[in-house]
């Protein structure tokens, strides 16, 4: 890892504010690490079945921010870690993510993502139900040769709960009488539980205590969440060229998300009333009046907030960890996935 320079010493909030910075900053630092993972996936996607390397291939080098790959190298990084199973967890979680990503474009149907065609829009969707299979299962193998029963333990837990918030997200679809409590649940499940399981496993193979194993479990998962609100807002207001994905996509699939449930609530009944509709039937008839409902109960403002919160409680998770650049680099990372513009 390289030397955060100046910004290491930001080891806290600032007059209740989280720090400012870029993703490339944090990118940089991670340089020598994130290139060694490259090289683990790259190694590890070989199959003698052409159709399997050319999907896996061009999912992997879509363009992701590869997040929960950095938070296993910034977990490890805390405790000054110098093995190699660091760059093969990174790779392995990369591979159940990109796998949950094949199986979600084919549930939704989607034909976007990160601004290039989906998976299935380009290869079908029964290559990309079976590609994704062969992703889980190559990363259970990696798993199974880091020769850790906790490290099998963590992510066979975390690949089972992300299945049971797939399934509760597609039970929610449609329906706008899921409360606050029921759509946080889906997020913890569906997004947040891989988060956790990256920040649990830096400090499981790095000989953390259970305290601090426990501390970065935290970190990610209240990272997760806030990393997925933030996500919420930008169906709504983001721009498609940074953000690669059409305004309003999760209403046209009827996804009940935060901005929507308080804009229901905060609303008059008639934009309540626009709002439920659009839910019930998905689709883009509603729009524009749900963007009207959206703006006027200030929603987005709303959510973000419950973000930034998210990102504060998971930085004073690891208030307990020594203050060191990689500690640094993950109070920031928390604040990148709040303000974040795509």
């Amino acid at each position: 890892m390289k030397n955060l320079g100046q910004t290491a010493n930001i080891v806290g909030f600032s007059n209740n504010k989280l720090p400012i910075v870029s993703l490339e900053s944090l990118q940089s630092f991670l340089t020598d690490d994130m290139h060694a993972v490259d090289q683990v996936i790259r190694k590890s996607l070989y199959s003698d079945v052409v159709l399997i390397r050319q999907v896996s291939e061009y999912i992997i080098n879509s363009g992701g921010k590869r997040l929960r790959p950095a938070l296993v190298l910034l977990a490890a990084g805390c405790f000054d870690y110098q093995g190699r199973a660091h760059h093969e967890l990174a790779a392995v979680v990369e591979f159940i993510h990109t796998a949950t990503l094949l199986h979600d474009d084919v549930v939704d149907e989607s034909e976007l993502r990160r601004g290039r065609e989906t998976a299935n829009a380009l290869f079908g969707n029964a290559t990309s139900v079976l590609v994704g299979d062969f992703l889980y299962s190559r990363a259970f193998q990696m798993m199974v040769a880091v020769d850790n029963m906790e490290v099998m333990r963590i992510l066979s837990d975390a690949t089972n709960t992300i299945a049971e918030g797939e399934v509760l997200q597609l039970l929610n679809c449609h329906d706008p009488d899921i409360d606050e409590e029921n759509y946080l649940r889906v997020i913890r499940y569906k997004t947040a539980k891989l988060f956790e399981a990256a920040g649990r496993l830096g400090a499981v193979i790095s000989g953390g205590t259970e305290a601090e194993k426990d501390a970065l479990a935290r970190y990610g998962m209240h990272l997760g969440t806030a990393f997925q609100l933030v996500d919420d807002v930008l169906d709504y207001s983001g721009d498609f060229l940074k953000t690669g994905k059409n305004i309003g996509d999760d209403l046209a699939e009827g996804k009940p998300t935060l901005p929507l449930l308080y804009a229901m609530k905060h609303g008059t009944a008639e934009q309540a009333a626009s709002i439920r509709k659009a839910i019930k039937h998905g689709g883009l008839t509603e729009f524009q009046s749900v963007l009207a409902a959206i703006k006027d109960t200030r929603a987005l403002q709303y959510t973000r907030e419950a973000a930034k919160r998210e990102a504060e409680t998971a930085n004073a998770a690891i208030s307990c960890l020594p203050d060191s650049n990689s500690k640094s680099a993950l109070l920031q990372l928390a604040a990148f996935a709040v303000d974040r513009s795509f």
